[in-house]
């Protein structure tokens, strides 16, 4: 149903160097770019300017901004979380969400990818050596650094440095004004390769949605929404935690449509919450 149709990429970023030729060669969406646009107004990874919304709101707030200023009725938007990763703690992840947005049929496809490869980091830095290991990890020239005055401080920043002479001037220079100071990762897509890729996961992800349509009524996005589970234990026949079914349903007419997950038919009892509590 998209085929041959516009389709407006909400970013400031270069994101679409991987978006739009997966939309073109997936789903036949021609790409508009909006230069004007400006997605920093909703938050910065430097903290300038604060994410007040969650990624979702962010993604969506994104979409209707391109498409305000644009003629089509289809957006693509997506937004980047770093830290922690949401289950191995010690580990920085790189969380990326991507949100279609059909504002005629009133559909709304989401697609998320997290992932360990990521250069995110960040160190106080006081001598040059310090500076050029940190680089060395961060896979820089190739990935952009930013350098300020100290953490969580926006009084001075440089960011997208991408050259060793100009990480060499602003090491000379913050070095002289601050003593000691804050270099951490350019994580904004046209600076960061590793993000790009992740970024390029979750196109593909959003696109196996788009393509999976509703039995009844053919609208795009219909996939697993929630799971059911209940697999009986083998010792004493209690539901476990462990799902059974995927359930897939249509954000248009509501149809859904259950597939089994699992081919055993019983729990070890390790995983039984009644034989081992």
């Amino acid at each position: 149903m998209y085929l041959g149709k516009n389709i407006v990429i909400a970013t400031k970023h270069k994101k679409e160097q991987v978006i739009a030729p997966l939309l073109l060669t997936e789903l036949g969406l021609k790409t508009i770019i909006i230069p004007t646009i400006d997605t920093d107004t909703l938050g910065t990874f430097t903290g300038e300017v604060e994410r007040t919304f969650s990624p979702f709101e962010t993604a969506i707030k994104k979409c209707k901004m391109a498409l305000h200023n644009s003629n089509t009725t289809l957006a693509i938007a997506s937004e980047g979380s770093f830290g922690p990763h949401p289950s191995m703690y010690f580990i920085n992840a790189d969380d990326e969400l991507l949100v279609f947005y059909d504002k005629e049929n009133k559909i709304t496809i989401t697609a998320r990818e997290v992932s360990t490869e990521t250069n995110f980091n960040a160190q106080t830095i006081e001598t040059f050596n310090e500076l050029k290991t940190f680089a060395e990890k961060a896979l820089f020239p190739t990935h952009g650094l930013i350098l300020r005055d100290k953490k969580d401080s926006n009084l001075e920043i440089q960011k997208g440095i991408s050259s060793w002479a100009e990480l060499e001037k602003y090491f000379v220079y913050f070095k002289e004004n601050y003593g000691k100071f804050y270099v951490e990762t350019d994580m904004r897509a046209m600076y960061n390769p590793t993000r790009m890729k992740v970024i390029e996961k979750a196109t593909l992800k959003l696109i196996d949605k788009v393509k999976s349509t509703c039995p009844e009524c053919n609208c795009p996005g219909f996939s697993i929404t929630s799971v059911k589970r209940g697999l009986p234990c083998m010792l004493c026949n209690m539901p476990t935690q462990t799902p059974v079914k995927n359930v897939f349903s249509c954000q248009k007419c509501n149809f859904e449509k259950e597939e089994p997950i699992n081919q055993k038919q019983f729990e070890d009892p390790m995983n039984c919450n009644f034989c081992n509590p």
